[in-house]
């Protein structure tokens, strides 16, 4: 049943993605998630005992983003509400249009690439070079792919939109508190470490799909880069991105103006990459795209 309802809402995302009309005039889930998660950290990230509310407030997330998903999934409406509620929580052809807008605005100037690329990543980017641009790109792509496709509708076909729901208030909570800082260290713990969990197997998924479509069969390179990365599961879709485009990914790069040496992924692949490379992996996203809903289809139909 679920993957019945997930085939359509994938196909929705694709072809639709998130119009501007619609979410110019009402606030997006995720956003409305944000806000949530924002008040909470506001209300109870203070005093003692934070990794207990930390805690707590990501149990009571999580379950009424269970509660939420259910109540809706209970609606006898044919899973009209859940194709609609998936698609809008699914993000392809919103990340295939964020990553080419660096490589359109890279090729007309390095200025228009640094902000276009300042959409989507985390990282310093006033001195980055075209290359430096481009890879930031290719990662964010990678990584999203992840956590913004293949994870979600993992999670759909699991556990059908409480599985979907759960798993967005974990990951936009995971992106707003679950760092390593002062502030968030504690009261951010659960929900990292739920995220991580959770992202366990999509990632993996996403690595593989990634290197199968492009006819990549070799699985030690990204058996050894992976672990590389400072996260558990976003070094598995960026280093299968960087063998499949030849491209050396990572590497140096500042935050907060501190300059942070991490390690190269695919150290065999080029330095130089540039807008040609960020359309190849706006390509490898529609393929791995294609290769899960393929899959989706195989699963409704058997």
């Amino acid at each position: 049943m679920s993957a019945s309802l997930l085939l359509p809402a994938l196909l929705l995302d694709a072809a639709l993605g998130e119009p501007k009309w619609l979410w110019n005039r009402f606030p997006h889930p995720a956003v409305l998630m944000g806000r949530a998660i924002g008040w909470a950290d506001t209300r109870f990230n203070r005093g003692e005992h934070k990794r207990l509310k930390g805690t707590v407030t990501m149990a009571a997330l999580g379950l009424a983003a269970l509660a939420l998903g259910q109540i809706i999934h209970l609606i006898p409406d044919f899973g009209l509400l859940e194709i609609i509620a998936a698609a809008i929580l699914l993000a392809q052809k919103s990340l295939v249009q964020h990553v080419r807008a660096v490589a359109d605005e890279l090729r007309l100037s390095l200025p228009g690439g640094r902000r276009a690329v300042s959409m989507i990543v985390g990282r310093d980017t006033a001195t980055l070079d075209a290359p430096g641009i481009s890879r930031a790109a290719i990662e964010s792509a990678a990584e999203n792919l992840s956590d913004g496709v293949i994870a979600p509708a993992f999670w759909f076909l699991i556990a059908g939109l409480p599985g979907l729901m759960l798993y967005k208030i974990t990951n936009t909570a995971d992106s707003m508190i679950g760092h390593r800082t002062p502030r968030h260290e504690q009261f951010g713990w659960a929900a990292a470490r739920l995220d991580d969990l959770l992202n366990l197997i999509p990632a993996r998924l996403t690595a593989l799909l990634i290197a199968l479509t492009h006819g990549w069969t070799d699985p030690r390179p990204i058996l050894r880069d992976a672990p590389l990365h400072r996260s558990p599961n976003a070094g598995w879709p960026e280093a299968a991105m960087a063998v499949v485009l030849n491209t050396a990914l990572s590497g140096p790069r500042a935050y907060h103006g501190e300059m942070r040496d991490f390690p190269w992924v695919w150290t065999e692949g080029r330095r130089d990459p540039g807008p040609d490379q960020i359309d190849a992996a706006c390509s490898a996203l529609w393929r791995t795209w294609a290769a899960f809903a393929t899959l989706t289809a195989l699963l409704a139909v058997f």
